[in-house]
C-alpha cells in the first residue's frame, strides 16, 4: 500500500511539474496590420514556429488598429499584442499590461531630412516653416522627429507649422518648397531614395535607437502563461526570428533579436516625446 501511495503521489508529482501553460490557446493580436488575411500571411510562419517551440496554440485576433486593440484586450478578447513604442505607453495606462518581450529593429531612429541642396543647414533654420510628419502618433515619424527638434530648441505647433502628408506627398512638396523637412526613421529614407532617385536629401538631424516594438499581455493572463510565453521567446529566439523575416513584410527585424529583459522603465522616453506636443496622462492616442 505504502508503494502503491507513495508511486501515486509520484505520479501526481510528475502532472503537476509539467509546463502549466501546455494546451493553452493564446489570442493573438498585431496593431498595424489590418484584417485577417494580412495577419495570417505576415504573421503565420511566425505563427507556426512559436506553437512548435512552445507548446502553446496561438489564435489570430484581426484588429483594424491600435484603438480596437485596446477595447478587444479591455473586453477579454485577446490575451497578447504585438505593438509599437508609442501604442504601448497607452495601453500601459489605460489597462496596466506586462511588457514580455521587445522585438528589437536594427537601425530604428528618427530623423528630419531636407533636400540636399536646402539653404537649411541646422535644426535652428526651420523656425517659422512647416514640417511634415509621418501618421499622428507614430514613435519613429512623428514623436521621434518632435523630440529631435525640441531638443533643438524649437517647441511643437508653435516654433513651426506640423502637417501630417503621406509620404509621397510630402517629398513632393518639400522639392515644390512647400514644406522645409520631413519626419522620418531610417528605412523610410531609403524608400524614398529609391522612389526619387533624381533627388539628394540630407539628414539634418537624427536620433538615438528608439524603443523597439514590443509583445504586451494582458494583466489577466496567467503568470505561467507570460513566463512561458517569456521562456520561449528567450531560449527559442533564434528560430523564431527566422520564421517571422522569411516574409517580406517583416524585413524591418532581419538583423535583430528578441529581448525578453524589456522593463516599462524602458519605455520613459516615449513618454517624455508625448509631453513634447502636450499628451501629458498618457491615456489616449496622439490625434484621438
Amino acid at each position: 500500500m505504502n508503494t502503491l501511495l507513495t508511486s501515486g503521489l509520484f505520479a501526481l508529482s510528475l502532472i503537476a511539474a509539467a509546463p502549466v501553460a501546455a494546451q493553452e490557446t493564446i489570442r493573438f493580436a498585431v496593431t498595424d496590420i489590418d484584417g485577417m488575411e494580412a495577419l495570417q500571411r505576415e504573421m503565420g510562419p511566425f505563427k507556426e514556429a512559436f506553437e512548435a517551440a512552445s507548446g502553446l496554440k496561438v489564435e489570430f485576433f484581426p484588429v483594424s488598429g491600435r484603438t480596437v486593440a485596446v477595447e478587444a484586450m479591455a473586453a477579454d478578447q485577446v490575451d497578447f499584442v504585438l505593438t509599437g513604442p508609442a501604442e504601448y505607453v497607452v495601453f500601459k495606462a489605460r489597462l496596466d499590461v506586462q511588457p514580455v518581450v521587445t522585438w528589437v529593429r536594427p537601425d530604428y531612429y528618427s530623423t528630419v531630412v531636407v533636400l540636399d541642396a536646402s539653404p537649411i543647414k541646422s535644426a535652428a533654420d526651420l523656425k517659422g516653416q512647416k514640417i511634415s510628419f509621418g501618421e499622428i502618433g507614430s514613435t519613429s515619424q512623428h514623436l521621434g522627429p518632435v523630440d529631435l527638434l525640441t531638443k533643438a530648441g524649437l517647441t511643437y505647433a508653435v516654433d513651426y507649422e506640423p502637417v501630417f502628408l503621406n509620404r509621397n506627398v510630402a517629398v513632393e512638396a518639400l522639392i515644390k518648397g512647400e514644406i522645409a523637412g520631413i519626419g522620418l526613421n531610417r528605412t523610410h529614407i531609403d524608400s524614398i531614395t529609391k522612389k526619387f532617385p533624381d533627388q539628394k536629401f540630407r539628414v539634418l538631424v537624427r536620433g538615438e535607437q528608439l524603443p523597439d516594438d514590443i509583445l504586451l499581455a494582458s494583466a489577466k493572463v496567467k503568470p505561467e502563461v507570460v513566463d512561458a510565453v517569456r521562456k520561449t521567446f528567450a531560449e527559442k529566439g533564434d528560430a523564431l526570428l527566422a520564421a517571422l523575416t522569411s516574409v517580406e513584410e517583416n524585413a524591418k527585424y532581419i538583423g535583430g533579436k528578441f529581448n525578453p529583459a524589456v522593463t516599462d522603465a524602458d519605455y520613459d522616453v516615449v513618454r517624455e516625446m508625448y509631453r513634447n506636443i502636450g499628451i501629458t496622462e498618457f491615456t489616449r492616442f496622439a490625434g484621438e
